[in-house]
């Protein structure tokens, strides 16, 4: 199969478009899809192990840009967002609305900083920062993009 077919049957049997064109993955991938199909999926064993490794991972928040298949009953996203929050949009997409916590592990601390108001900046630990990459900076001791660092609008 060439990797354009193989990237098909990979969005047909996963139901969203694959993000690589290596081949080798991609016969890999679609080898346990359908291993998993006709003999079962992972045994509760393994399904309770990965619930534990997943407590501790950073997870994706967001749903793919784009969906092959509809939702399977009984899966739904819901965003809420406060109206206030909805009617003041932010001069940065990347940017979650105002009241909105940014969340962060590094080196064992959890890192919370909170979207102000109006362009006010973030504070964190009482204290507050006109940007992200102050807060990084404060954080880290290195100067580093906040944006980066809080890894807000990576796309992976």
């Amino acid at each position: 199969m060439t990797t354009d077919e193989l990237a098909k049957q990979y969005a047909q049997l996963h139901g969203t478009p694959c993000r690589t064109r290596h081949k080798a993955y991609l016969i890999r991938k679609i080898a346990w899809r359908l291993q998993a199909n006709a003999e079962g999926d992972l045994s509760e064993r393994a399904l309770r192990r990965a619930a534990r490794l997943a407590n501790d991972a950073e997870v994706r928040v967001m749903a793919p840009k784009t969906m092959i298949c509809p939702p399977q009953r009984g899966d739904s996203v819901t965003i809420t967002v406060p109206i206030a929050a909805a009617a003041s949009q932010s001069a940065d997409p990347r940017l979650p609305p105002p009241g909105s916590a940014i969340i962060r592990k590094y080196k064992g601390r959890t890192i919370r900083a909170i979207v102000l108001e109006d362009d006010q900046g973030f504070e964190c630990e009482g204290e507050r920062f006109k940007t992200l990459s102050a807060l990084a900076h404060k954080i880290t001791g290195s100067h580093m993009n906040g944006y980066r660092f809080f890894r807000l609008g990576v796309q992976r």
